[in-house]
């Protein structure tokens, strides 16, 4: 299997250098190259053709966000994740708007990282676990009021949930993590790891993002 060629883009040098010794560790993974700023980002991508660029938001000049539709033709083969200290909603909205297929977050663990790289490759949509809430709160807020449901209408795909498991899906709307679950309502943390594969499963989805939608779409919240 070749190995994921990365090209990273942050501004703070030690920052820069400290991921790419980290992501050298892995041996599926290869840091190709980096760039301080999104001028300098699309001259090494477009001349490096990375796999995959780890891009800031915050560069001098052009901010990470309103550089990614020069980066994706620059490097239109390339999968953009965010990789940022921003918690802003809008910053994320206006990332996916963007064509990024992620956003993560700079207090993100090694190993967690690698694993987001690898599922960015394979096609998948990667956000960060504490931007989640803000994501169905941004989606919600763009929908407009929906329709009087017709006599007919489906069943809600929350009435398979059990009581615990819509307990389980309002802690995932919120963006909380499988431990503050948990801690929430007094079950251990490996129960929560369960529950969450039970109501993926049962609402036919992949990721715990297209669940908080559900939940926001159905009035969970």
């Amino acid at each position: 299997m070749s190995t994921v060629r990365i090209f990273v883009v942050d501004d703070h040098t030690l920052f820069r250098r400290g991921l790419t010794a980290l992501l050298a560790r892995d041996p599926r993974i290869e840091v190709v190259g980096d760039a301080a700023d999104a001028g300098e980002a699309l001259r090494r991508a477009r001349e490096l053709a990375p796999d995959v660029i780890l891009l800031d938001n915050h560069l001098p000049g052009v901010n990470g966000v309103d550089a990614l539709p020069a980066l994706r033709e620059a490097a239109p083969a390339a999968r953009i994740l965010m990789l940022t200290v921003s918690e802003d909603a809008q910053d994320l909205a206006a990332a996916l708007r963007g064509g990024a297929c992620g956003y993560l977050l700079k207090t993100i663990e090694g190993d967690a990282l690698v694993a987001a790289i690898m599922r960015a490759m394979r096609g998948e949509s990667v956000v960060a676990d504490e931007m989640t809430g803000k994501l169905v709160a941004a989606y919600r807020n763009a929908l407009s009021p929906p329709p009087a449901p017709a006599p007919s209408a489906p069943a809600s795909p929350l009435e398979q949930l059990s009581p615990r498991e819509q307990d389980i899906l309002r802690g995932i709307a919120r963006g909380a993590s499988n431990k503050e679950i948990g801690r929430d309502l007094g079950i251990a943390e490996t129960t929560v790891k369960i529950h969450v594969q039970h109501v993926l499963r049962k609402l036919d989805v992949s990721s715990r993002v297209q669940a908080a939608v559900i939940a926001s779409e159905h009035g969970l919240l």
